[in-house]
């Protein structure tokens, strides 16, 4: 029996610290030829998590280009996903998420007619334009999935609601697992200053903030917010790797640059983001993936916007959502810093995310699905 040719496509840093261990887990299966298309929709942030997982692309769009638009990033991924499919001849498509990679990838295995597994499915905000593009980008891809890798029984349910009801499994995320090979207490930093940070005797605060929801308005509230809880707190330190997105740039240099004990570097290398994120006190952030990583290291998360899709890390207490306004962002910081019940009653509750064998049960589903294995157990959180 010939090997299952699996193609795992992804373009994006977050996507890919998520992908990267499933790549490695689906190449470790005798049954399977693993395959890796990047679009590089993120070229260095994307680089760089690939040097982590020591990766190798079979195939490599590169589209990235200055002050790209959403138009240019789907019409590139789709015309290069042709050739790419062409040559590979994958059996069946993986796609993570909610990007625009993500729908593209999903689409044009629509067109060739190949199956399409969806990472990371079922999250929803049910509010179209928040976070945008994402939510409509994870709803086009669930109408064309044929496999629905659910991180939890929430996601799972919300896919039941839309009347989706073959090919589901809930398996964890697959982030839990690129934290175990990731996070070491010996680690030593490339990027110096966070060799020198006072961990033991200071509050270090991980910050990020990229969405587009945020561009504007939003984004001079969270920044002018941040900027107070460093000036009103002398035994903080702010580290905010600032993501390449010119928007968010300007936006941190107008309101950030040169407030005291702030530190503005550039994006860091997934395993750096993992074992500072082990290291601090408190994460402030807009990101999805930072709501599941930072619960997985004991560490609560205050999150950047006025929704969310993972609801469980709110349910569970690992997770609150601070908003886009400066006084709330401000006063529920100044809680966590203040407090120690507050602080160890999210500290201390439990994720929801996952075991660290998300990898291993979607390896045995895809299997599964093609006649070649036992149905997986699903995880229960």
């Amino acid at each position: 029996m010939s090997k299952l040719r699996v193609m795992s496509v992804f373009g994006t840093r977050p996507e890919a610290i998520k992908m990267a261990p499933l790549v490695r887990e689906l190449a470790g299966r005798e049954e399977i030829d693993s395959l890796c298309c990047v679009t590089a929709q993120h070229r260095e942030m994307l680089d760089s998590v690939l040097e982590v997982f020591h990766l190798r692309p079979d195939w490599d769009l590169n589209i990235m280009t200055p002050r790209q638009t959403l138009s240019t990033i789907t019409s590139k991924c789709l015309t290069g996903m042709d050739e790419a499919i062409d040559a590979l001849k994958p059996d069946l498509i993986l796609v993570h998420g909610d990007t625009s990679t993500t729908f593209a990838g999903a689409l044009s295995a629509f067109y060739h007619q190949i199956p399409v597994g969806h990472v990371e499915a079922g999250l929803r905000t049910y509010d179209k334009y928040s976070p945008f593009p994402e939510e409509m980008n994870r709803k086009l891809v669930s109408a064309i999935a044929d496999l629905y890798f659910c991180p939890t029984e929430n996601n799972r349910q919300n896919l039941l609601r839309e009347g989706i009801t073959q090919g589901l499994f809930v398996t964890g995320n697959t982030v839990i697992d690129a934290l175990k090979t990731t996070v070491r207490k010996d680690y030593h930093f490339t990027t110096e200053i966070l060799n020198q940070l006072p961990y033991d005797s200071k509050k270090v605060l991980l910050v990020t903030c990229h969405r587009r929801e945020n561009y504007g308005e939003p984004m001079r509230n969270i920044m002018l917010a941040l900027r107070e809880i460093a000036e009103n707190n002398e035994d903080v330190e702010l580290v905010y790797p600032v993501h390449l997105s010119p928007v968010v740039r300007e936006a941190v240099d107008q309101y950030l640059r040169g407030a005291p004990r702030v530190h503005l570097i550039d994006p860091l290398a997934a395993d750096e983001m993992h074992n500072l994120m082990a290291r601090c006190y408190l994460v402030l952030t807009d990101s999805g993936g930072l709501q599941e990583e930072a619960p997985a290291l004991g560490k609560p998360v205050l999150v950047l916007r006025r929704e969310t899709e993972r609801p469980e890390a709110v349910a569970a207490g690992t997770v609150k959502l601070a908003g886009i306004n400066r006084e709330t962002i401000v006063a529920m910081a100044e809680e966590l810093l203040h407090s120690t019940g507050a602080y160890a009653a999210m500290a201390h509750a439990v994720n929801p995310y996952g075991d660290g064998f998300a990898c291993r049960r979607i390896a045995d589903a895809i299997l599964w699905h093609f006649g070649r294995g036992e149905r997986p157990e699903d995880f229960r959180g």
